[in-house]
Order: structure tokens, then C-alpha cells, then sequence
């Protein structure tokens, strides 16, 4: 098939033309010429595949698939990179931008170190009409337990994916988070703190659409990664910090795991939990009383 690219770089699609064009454009204006983009329609019912044809046409770096059916997000990342031929793994949404260097600097990162399996960088946000919000810088790896480090600019090795066997199709919102905290278990990991990516948030966006439902499987994440933690406090912080998230699906249950991983630091977060229950317990009374007053 010809020169083997340094990097894949997947891109799954659903629906995605508003903004493909500037996705798919912002990959081929990268300093980084040594890559190939692999878009994966997922069902798409717009001109999405129509936009994605004429650009496998412009440049050969482009290469184009379609699943027979809308299958989901972690899936249809399997089905990318099943078929990635390049020794460097990453992918992008159909409605975020690469900044020109991303690919460049995040490459020379790793072959500047063999030993260094996964780096990512930072990004900023931006909403519909391209205006930036905010830089959000990336947090250390060992942030992991409290919030996803690594965000939406990151580049691996093709071994992380082989060992990792991809993206788990059950949870669908949190197969990213999911699969940095078990890339943790396996390899190094490493942020550079630079903006290398623009990160669009807009009403149809999977972050605000499913933002009940991702807390949820996060939760189950952390649970689960929890096992092999020996350090006690730790894991009464992490336990802790899922119950401020999302009291109504498991607080008691976290609660009294971080109580029994570690009573004092229980108790030391006690009334910032007893404040948080007190809220969640005001707002389902809101609700409650705004309902019947509407029946």
C-alpha cells in the first residue's frame, strides 16, 4: 500500500459535516507530513460521507471506511485502528481542530524517550463560532483518580493499543477515561503543557448530551481501578470524590467504602458531604414539588 505512515490518526464520524471540513483540514495542515487519517463513518445520514469521499480523492494520506450500521463510538475506534498501519496511535472528533504542531510535538516527545509510551497535551476550549473559553493545561497521571489528565491532545504507541485490546465498547462516554486508567497499570506516561488542540463544546456535543450517564460509568471505572490501589487514603479520597459527583446513584455505597479504606479521612471530609447531601436532597424536593404542581 505503499509508504508506511509514522502516525494513524483515526477519526470516527456521526453526523459530523458541520464541522468535518475544518477537522479533516486542520490534520492536513499539520508540520508533521508523515501521517494518515483514517475516517470511519458510523451511520452518518448527512453529507458526511460525501465530504469524507472528496477528500480521500485530494490526498492519499486520507483513507475511508464505513460500518454497516451506527455501532457507537468505542467501536467504531476499534474498527479504525484495526487497520492502522502506523507505529503511533491518536484519534480526534469530527467537530474539534488539531493546532498545526500537535502531531510534530507530540511525536518528538516520544522518540525523544523509548522509554516513554504516552504523552498529551494540553488544549484549549472553544464553542461553535470558533471563540476560545479557556486553556485547560494537563494534569499529572497520578491526577487520575479525580478528573481525566490527559484530555483530547494526546499521541501512543502502537503497543498500548495491542496490549490494551482498543477501546471497551460497554462504556460509550467513558472509553477514553477508561482507557487511560488502565494505560496507567501498563506504561509511562508523560504531559507537556502546551495548547496543541481546540476542543469544541456545543449542545450536541457527547459531553453535555450523556453527562448523567458518563458520571455513572466513570464512577464504575474508578470502582474498578480502586482494586489494585494499596495506598488506604487514597482510595478514601477517590471513593470520596465519586460520591460529590453522583450521590443519587452511589453515595452510600462510596461512602462507606472510603469509611472503611479510611475512617479519619472520612470523617475529615464529613461536612462537605453532609453539605453536598443536603443540596442533593433540596434540588430532588424542587423537583418533586415543581412536578406535582405541573400534574
Amino acid at each position: 500500500m505503499g509508504h508506511v505512515p509514522s502516525v494513524s490518526l483515526i477519526m470516527p464520524v456521526f453526523n459530523g459535516a458541520q464541522y468535518l471540513e475544518a477537522a479533516i483540514q486542520s490534520i492536513i495542515a499539520q508540520d508533521f507530513v508523515e501521517w494518515e487519517l483514517i475516517c470511519v463513518d458510523d451511520g452518518s445520514i448527512d453529507q458526511s460521507a460525501t465530504i469524507m469521499n472528496r477528500y480521500v480523492s485530494l490526498d492519499s494520506r486520507i483513507r475511508f471506511f464505513q460500518n454497516e450500521k451506527n455501532i457507537g463510538l468505542p467501536a467504531t475506534l476499534n474498527c479504525g485502528f484495526a487497520v492502522a498501519r502506523g507505529d503511533l496511535h491518536s484519534w480526534t472528533s469530527d467537530d474539534n481542530i488539531l493546532k498545526p504542531q500537535m502531531l510534530s510535538r507530540l511525536a518528538a516527545e516520544l522518540n525523544s524517550d523509548k522509554n516513554l509510551d504516552i504523552v498529551y497535551g494540553g488544549y484549549s476550549v472553544i464553542n461553535e463560532a470558533d471563540e476560545i473559553s479557556r486553556y485547560v493545561e494537563p494534569r499529572p497521571i497520578e491526577d487520575r483518580w479525580f478528573c481525566n489528565p490527559v484530555g483530547a491532545a494526546f499521541l501512543y504507541r502502537r503497543k498500548v493499543t495491542e496490549v490494551l485490546e482498543g477501546y471497551d465498547v460497554s462504556l460509550f462516554g467513558a472509553e477514553d477515561y477508561d482507557f487511560w486508567m488502565r494505560a496507567a497499570r501498563h506504561f509511562t506516561m508523560r504531559p507537556i503543557d502546551e495548547d496543541l488542540y481546540l476542543y469544541r463544546r456545543h449542545q450536541e456535543s457527547l459531553t453535555n448530551s450523556l453527562s448523567s450517564e458518563i458520571r455513572h460509568k466513570v464512577a464504575l471505572v474508578v470502582e474498578r481501578e480502586l482494586q489494585y490501589v494499596d495506598d488506604r487514603q487514597l482510595r478514601a479520597r477517590a471513593y470520596l470524590q465519586l460520591v460529590l459527583s453522583d450521590w443519587q446513584a452511589i453515595g452510600w455505597r462510596m461512602t462507606w467504602r472510603a469509611f472503611v479504606s479510611s475512617p479519619v479521612e472520612t470523617f475529615r471530609k464529613l461536612p462537605k458531604l453532609v453539605w453536598h447531601l443536603l443540596r442533593v436532597i433540596w434540588h430532588r424536593s424542587r423537583k418533586t414539588f415543581a412536578q406535582g404542581k405541573s400534574n
